[in-house]
């Protein structure tokens, strides 16, 4: 692990974001969506970002509202939830309503192409077949972690290295 304030990701975060971001991963459980947050915390982290993750899932094993928030910061995190989404990764529709009310208008929406049909219009939408995609990779239940690479490519987080 690097030191604290090294980064190691070329094409950093910190060239890509300044100040704070606040991101969601919204789907049902199941979905692998609280990996994805801890994933994209630990790369802030190492990149020498200040980093809240929180989340919040329903008492069942799979279905039901699963989402996972992270706050990214460039300075001290005063306030570690989410109070203006920059981004949304949503993989089921279960996930859209609850999440509509804290989208900046500036937001990015990343959502599943065959299970998120109903979203307003007026957003900044990228709608994507992640679960196929994930599915014609072999592995249907990595459509986590496809997400996760569209985001990155989506807000420029990281480099291709």
């Amino acid at each position: 692990m690097a030191p604290p304030g090294v980064p190691i990701v070329l094409g950093s975060m910190a060239e890509a974001i300044a100040g704070r971001l606040e991101v969601r991963f919204g789907g049902s459980g199941g979905q692998g969506l609280q990996l994805s947050a801890r994933i994209l915390a630990t790369v802030a982290m190492l990149d020498g970002r200040q980093v809240a993750q929180s989340q919040h899932y329903e008492p069942t094993s799979r279905g039901g509202l699963s989402r996972s928030d992270v706050v990214i910061d460039s300075d001290a995190i005063d306030y570690p939830l989410v109070v203006g989404l920059d981004a949304l990764v949503v993989l089921d529709q279960v996930a859209v309503a609850p999440s509509l009310p804290l989208l900046r208008p500036s937001a990015a929406v990343i959502a599943d192409s065959t299970r998120v049909d109903d979203l307003p219009d007026g957003i900044a939408l990228t709608s994507l077949p992640l679960i196929a995609t994930a599915r014609d990779l072999g592995n249907p239940r990595g459509a986590n972690i496809v997400a996760l690479g569209a985001l990155a490519a989506l807000l420029s987080l990281g480099g291709r290295d």
